[in-house]
């Protein structure tokens, strides 16, 4: 049990992570308040609850802190002004930098799972059982 919770720690901060460059497409897409954009990360495969509200809140003024995004106060069509994200030239070249990351990243990712689907076709065709 202890180590399961250890592992979905460490997923959600990797996840966590990766909700920033999710963010900055969206907001490149046009501006934006943080519940629109916490509805709209379903785009990228989060189809539950990707991230509380606090988390979405707190990337964004990280990012608006590093002069990646902008905000302003939006009056709406009704209830309260709302907070609305921008995104910035810094924000643009950013995300550029996030994907040329990413990009990497997956082709390292898909050298391990090429590996490990020979490997393990090699270690069933060999008679050994999974641990």
């Amino acid at each position: 049990m202890y180590g399961r919770r250890r592992t979905q720690n460490r997923s959600g901060r990797r996840i966590n992570k990766f909700l920033e460059p999710c963010l900055l497409l969206l907001l490149h897409a046009g501006e934006s308040y943080g519940y629109e954009l916490l509805d709209n990360l379903e785009r990228f495969g989060f189809t539950e609850n990707p991230a509380d509200p606090s988390t979405i809140y707190r990337i964004l003024r990280s990012l608006e802190n590093n002069s990646f995004v902008t905000s302003r106060w939006a009056e709406g069509d009704s209830g309260p002004a709302r907070r609305v994200y921008i995104l910035s030239a810094a924000g643009d070249k950013y995300l550029k930098l996030w994907v040329s990351d990413l990009e990497e990243t997956d082709k390292i990712l898909n050298r391990f799972f090429s590996k490990y689907r020979n490997h393990m076709q090699l270690h069933h065709s060999n008679g050994k059982q999974s641990c």
